[in-house]
């Protein structure tokens, strides 16, 4: 059974922002970490592809505006507390800014005790 929701019911957090997660719907790759607000989302209902708020530039961000790398959304879902987003995107391109498919191409490892870091 799916619960519906709305934005109204999300639980913002820090900054007025809620963690969002987005995979490929097809692959179920993770793709991204990126954070929302009411606005971001607002507009991924209206246009049907990814928006996000950047931290950094402290302002709305079109996924793949510039490089062409656009996520079109298959369906949002909301974690128990309705305080994460997990986006299922049918993306045009890579994720990652770098031109990886997905942000996480690195591994962290641990040094085990003795060794060099």
């Amino acid at each position: 059974m799916s619960e519906q929701l709305t934005i109204s019911d999300l639980a913002f957090k820090h900054q007025g922002l809620i963690p969002t997660i987005v995979q490929n719907a097809s692959s179920r790759q993770v793709l991204m970490l990126a954070y929302s607000n009411g606005e971001s989302l607002q507009r991924c209902f209206e246009t049907g592809e990814t928006w996000f708020w950047s931290r950094s530039r402290q302002e709305l961000w079109h996924k793949g505006a510039t490089s062409g790398n656009i996520q079109r959304i298959v369906s949002i879902q909301v974690d128990c507390d309705a305080d994460a987003l997990l986006i299922l995107v049918d993306p045009a391109g890579p994720a990652c800014h770098t031109g990886m498919v997905s942000c996480f191409y690195r591994e962290l490892t641990l040094a085990r005790q003795g060794e060099s870091e």
